[in-house]
């Protein structure tokens, strides 16, 4: 029987990528106050697309009308993560890779949080 070398080498490999990752820090949470003024100092649209997916927790408080650590809030959030790579490409695809004005921000941010967490669950 032959040694599995290429199967040994991405197991290695994907281990690697693990212990890497955990060890990166945590990025800090981003300041709102540096969506006051894009004209000058845009954003790209990962950030704001970021910041919009860490308000999930209050947008399910508001949808579900249920405190965080309840089994509605639960569901909400879990649903928004199963949501967000496909709400995250939708965004790729709808807004530029820059946002440089307010009405864009306003634009992206409800439009991604209206993904995450559909307007019909707000009730």
């Amino acid at each position: 029987m032959k040694f599995p070398v290429a199967t040994v080498m991405l197991v290695s490999a994907a281990v690697a990528f693990v212990i890497w990752d955990q060890a990166q820090e945590e990025a800090p949470p981003l300041d709102p106050a540096r969506f006051t003024n894009l004209a000058a100092n845009p954003m790209e649209r990962g950030a704001v697309v970021d910041w919009a997916v860490e308000q999930v927790p209050q947008l399910c408080e508001e949808a579900t009308g249920s405190v965080a650590g309840s089994e509605a809030h639960r569901a909400c959030v879990d649903t928004s993560e199963k949501r967000e790579s496909s709400c995250r490409r939708a965004m790729a695809d709808q807004f530029p890779g820059l946002v440089a004005s307010e009405a864009l921000f306003r634009d992206l941010s409800i439009t991604t949080m209206n993904c995450l967490v559909p307007q019909s669950a707000r009730l």
